[in-house]
């Protein structure tokens, strides 16, 4: 996953890494004509200047074709939106059509066509993870590389899964949902759909803080606005849990010296777990324009394969305090640049963290789901959350 602040290289950074090849030989009993599919690039800029680069055409959800060890997949938020609605509005209409009894806002629901929709809030979001989530499970590429300009924040696009699964149980909780299945047979269908895209937004939120399996890469620009930026940005992969693995300092963006950015990113990440793991990179500034991947190719751009160490909330632990009663305390390292920006909540089996403006729900190990919070602290770069047993749902002895 390579992200970072707009104009700071994303897609350039991106696209000279995927174009690198492959330094694992090529199998020989493949034909030469056939195009191996080693490395996928995506990118979900609908104006990504990847395709001219590649000189390829635009097709929306179709991998392509770039040279013999390159894929490029382009993501269309729209497309992918108008096509679930559709599904969807079967299913609504499915449903009702098999009840005897009103089914209220189904009716409405079922009535919006899906071209009249832009964008379902949180869902896009979702959508296009789910649809990267399933090419990395594919089988089909041995390397993935995830452009994610173009998206706004891309830290908030990351949450959509675990936003959206919020919403879900906030508003149609699951033990709701399959009470409605065993008194309405008819409805099961609906809630088998709606649970399927819960369990899709808890796998999501899992893959993409697998220190195992996903490396985050950080691109900034050399320039002021991204030393600022910097710490935010630290601070946000924390709370989310994501495998940062490298920060990509552009020598091509920005007039400050990229030398002094680099040492401050790395005594940013020098924290309580330290840089382990986390390589700080200059990319060089290319001699030519860029306007083709071959002069891409040439700036050499190499991003750290998954390190395996869990970062931030992904590395919570939980510990038992003793006293006259059973207390616990659920702590991670975390980087706070605004410590009077933090702020907690809780919202059912989930830990609301704000840091900075940025809000991201924590999932609770299921032995604190049923405590309650009764304290915080951030000592020494690590946030600390008391938990006491709730009596109401506590097993007595």
């Amino acid at each position: 996953m390579v992200l970072g602040p707009g104009g700071s290289g994303v897609s350039a950074v991106a696209a000279a890494a995927a174009s690198q090849r492959p330094s694992t030989p090529r199998d020989s009993r493949h034909a030469v004509t056939r195009p191996e599919q080693h490395t996928l690039l995506i990118t979900i800029d609908r104006w990504s200047p990847v395709h001219d680069w590649a000189r390829v055409y635009r097709q929306p959800g179709e991998p392509v074709a770039v040279s013999k060890f390159l894929h490029l997949l382009t993501l269309d938020r729209l497309d992918l939106t108008e096509r679930t609605w559709s599904a969807f509005v079967d299913l609504l209409e499915h449903t009702a059509g098999r009840s005897k009894a009103v089914l209220p806002g189904v009716g409405t629901l079922a009535g919006i066509d899906a071209a009249e929709l832009t964008s379902l809030p949180g869902i896009d979001d979702f959508l296009l993870l789910r649809r990267i989530r399933d090419e990395a499970t594919s089988g089909r590429w041995q390397r993935i590389i995830v452009d994610c300009s173009g998206c706004g924040d891309p830290l908030q696009f990351l949450r959509g899964g675990s936003v959206l699964s919020q919403a879900l149980n906030r508003f149609w909780p699951r033990h709701r949902r399959l009470a409605t299945a065993s008194e309405r047979p008819v409805m099961a269908q609906l809630t088998a759909a709606v649970d399927a895209i819960d369990r899709d937004c808890a796998d999501v939120a899992e893959l993409f803080a697998d220190a195992h399996a996903v490396a985050v890469h950080l691109v900034l620009g050399s320039d002021d606005r991204a030393r600022r930026l910097a710490d935010h940005y630290v601070a946000g992969a924390d709370v989310m849990g994501l495998p940062l693995t490298s920060v990509q300092v552009n020598r091509g963006v920005g007039a400050e010296s990229p030398e002094d950015l680099a040492a401050h990113v790395e005594a940013l990440l020098d924290g309580p777990d330290g840089c382990r793991g986390v390589r700080v990179a200059l990319v060089d500034r290319s001699a030519e324009t860029i306007d083709r991947m071959a002069r891409l190719r040439k700036l050499a751009v190499r991003l750290p394969d998954p390190h395996g160490i869990a970062r931030g909330s992904a590395a919570s632990v939980v510990e038992t305090v003793a006293g006259t009663e059973t207390a616990f305390r659920l702590s991670w390292p975390q980087r706070l640049p605004e410590p009077d920006s933090l702020a907690l909540g809780r919202s059912g089996d989930d830990l609301l963290v704000t840091i900075s403006g940025f809000r991201h729900p924590v999932r609770l190990p299921s032995v604190l789901r049923r405590c309650t919070v009764v304290d915080a602290a951030w000592e020494d770069g690590r946030l600390t959350v008391g938990f006491v047993p709730d009596p109401a749902v506590w097993p007595r002895r």
